[in-house]
């Protein structure tokens, strides 16, 4: 097909990610990724700093993950998981539960990133039933979060920017706390704590779960937040017999810098959210685990289950991917090149503190991030990034980069020499 006749068909029938179907945001026609390069049809090339949303870890087309794809395709691409098992479902469980913390024994395997949000949910509403107190159903999470779009997740992101206001009526009406001030490599002090605490012994006996992302806040801001708010917050919890759930989807198998974001305050969820990672970006999956008395107590309770059982649960192709995927990363020194590529998040977008109208610059791990004042033009200051051969995609008053564990250090050089560059051309 050629470049005009697909933009005319996506035109006419593709509904992309939060847009419009009349005042359409532009798209560009992929052909082939390799690497950290996007291949545009016209023959262009962008360096990626999305991972495609944060999952590419490995880039594309990468040889060992292409091997399991193959491998599996050859014995079975899918086979129910309800009175069936199969060898990659069982190896990706067992080695999820040797690499997040130790009470986690427990993995339900997920369609999608938000899928194992409402699992999680629903795992924490259960559990209250089940301990006969039905009455403690409604989550805790601090404002700036994000955790998916089903309607559960929704309800746990951010009331401005998840747009509760056009679910009113609708979505489940849980319970907010101030977003952390304390910043990561900060202390959390007791002013720091106090909003999360009060509201916490406020509200405890209609409380089933606190949920939040460790340490980093994702597409609800890209705020990175104190190790110590994370450690009071995990206290807080086991004072006032609540559950914790992590949600570990943006920032599990190492972006932050260490392999699960949780390893930052030294602290172990009751139930806790992987994905995007798990694959390397190539199929969509995502686990929820829970702690052996989190399972046991569902299991124990009416109906003698938990109650969820997705089609695609457990599907053999994006399991094998997914133990190749996690085999790649801790064979190799990812901890030492999530560094170096920290290091070049600093040094590249330092110049963008002196531009106008840059509000913060902060990196974490292979995250980095440049606040602007106001909101981006996101039209406009994307169709520049292309224009300088860098797939970027802001969103709100954030420029950020989250580029693949592969880059190297000119296309790493490159990406920030466009943000530094879109950004001063911009204002």
């Amino acid at each position: 097909m050629n470049p005009e006749a697909l933009l005319a068909i996506d035109q006419a029938h593709a509904w992309h990610p939060y847009t419009s179907t009349i005042d359409r945001d532009p798209v560009y026609p992929v052909r082939a990724a390799r690497g950290c390069r996007i291949e545009l049809m016209d023959g262009r090339e962008l360096i990626d700093g999305m991972s495609s949303w944060w999952c590419a870890i490995h880039g594309y087309n990468h040889p060992v993950l292409n091997q399991a794809a193959s491998d599996q395709l050859a014995r079975m691409s899918h086979v129910m998981f309800g009175g069936l098992t199969h060898e990659p479902a069982v190896r990706l469980v067992r080695r999820l539960v040797e690499l997040t913390p130790e009470p986690l024994q427990h993995v339900f395997l997920c369609d999608s990133g938000s899928v194992s949000v409402e699992v999680a949910i629903k795992m924490a509403i259960q559990y209250w039933r089940a301990a006969r107190r039905p009455d403690r159903r409604r989550l805790l999470t601090i404002r700036c979060g994000y955790h998916g779009d089903t309607l559960n997740a929704m309800s746990v992101c951010d009331p401005v920017t998840g747009m509760h206001h056009l679910f009113a009526g609708v979505l489940p009406e849980q319970v907010f706390a101030p977003a952390p001030a304390c910043r990561f490599g900060e202390s959390c002090g007791d002013d720091d704590i106090a909003p999360f605490a009060e509201l916490i012994e406020r509200h405890q006996a209609e409380l089933a779960a606190v949920i939040l992302e460790p340490i980093v806040q994702g597409a609800g801001g890209m705020r990175f937040y104190s190790a110590d708010y994370l450690r009071r917050v995990r206290a807080l919890c086991d004072r006032f017999e609540l559950l914790l759930i992590a949600d570990e989807i943006a920032t599990g198998f190492g972006r932050t810098g260490a392999l699960f974001a949780c390893e930052h305050a030294g602290i172990a969820p009751d139930i806790m959210t992987v994905g995007k990672a798990l694959t390397g970006g190539y199929l969509t999956l995502a686990a929820t685990l829970a702690s052996r008395h989190v399972a046991r107590t569902i299991s124990s309770g009416e109906p003698g289950a938990f109650m969820h059982g997705p089609t695609f649960m457990g599907n053999p192709l994006a399991c094998a991917i997914a133990n190749a995927s996690i085999e790649l990363l801790l064979a190799g020194d990812w901890r030492s090149g999530v560094e170096r590529i920290e290091r070049g998040l600093s040094d590249g977008l330092a110049p963008c503190r002196d531009l106008p109208g840059v509000a913060d610059v902060r990196v974490l791990g292979a995250i980095g991030v440049v606040e602007m004042t106001e909101p981006v033009a996101m039209r406009e200051v994307q169709r520049r990034f292309v224009e300088r051969g860098v797939w970027v995609r802001p969103f709100g008053r954030l420029v950020y980069l989250m580029p693949p564990y592969i880059i190297d250090d000119v296309e790493l050089r490159t990406l920030c020499e466009s943000v530094v560059d879109v950004l001063s051309a911009w204002r």
